[in-house]
């Protein structure tokens, strides 16, 4: 492959690095508008909406196209025999996706839902990669290459985003979504008929 086509491939078989590389781009120009000096609440909240709807939301979108269109081209990315079960993970992913692209604006537990659900995806990928690894000697790059890794980091980076938001709530500091700070109707006020 020549130099741009090989980057272009790269980028595009990579996307979970591709999509938390630009999370993370995102997050840098929102924080760059921010009033300095940033507090850590600002910070996390920043990485972690971005991430969100980046490395779950968007990925997981582009992870649905790719098994449901392009079934064939993934399964020999990864070094599997097509199957019917590539376009099943990929509306799964669809569903994952959608609920990735919501959550950057919603409540603790939303965004709980868009990390656990990936989190046992992935987790339960990557043990599938290493026995395809350790049993037959995969090593496609879309078992063991970024992917695999990144099976691996994702959910961590997302539990530790949603340990850090929910300790800034403990502590009252979060500047995260919450639905119950929403206006509403007020104690005591009668509700329109």
């Amino acid at each position: 492959m020549s130099g741009m086509s090989g980057m272009i491939f790269f980028i595009l078989g990579n996307f979970t690095l591709t999509f938390f590389v630009v999370g993370l781009a995102v997050s840098a120009a929102v924080l760059a508008t921010k009033p300095k000096p940033l507090s850590a609440p600002v910070v996390v909240e920043a990485l972690f909406k971005w991430f969100l709807f980046f490395s779950i939301g968007v990925a997981y979108v582009y992870n649905a196209a790719f098994h449901v269109i392009g079934h064939e081209m993934a399964a020999k990315l990864i070094g599997w025999p097509d199957s019917p079960f590539q376009i099943e993970v990929g509306f799964a992913s669809l569903g994952m996706g959608l609920v990735g692209l919501l959550a950057p604006w919603r409540s603790f537990d939303m965004r709980l839902a868009a990390i656990l659900a990936p989190t046992c995806f992935l987790w339960g990928a990557a043990g599938a990669h290493i026995h395809s690894m350790i049993a037959t000697h995969n090593f496609a790059p879309g078992n063991a290459g970024v992917i695999f890794w990144s099976d691996l980091l994702v959910p961590v980076i997302g539990l530790a985003f949603l340990w850090l938001q929910r300790r800034f709530e403990i502590a009252g500091r979060s500047v995260a979504p919450y639905p119950w700070l929403r206006p509403g109707p007020q104690q005591g006020s009668r509700m329109p008929s």
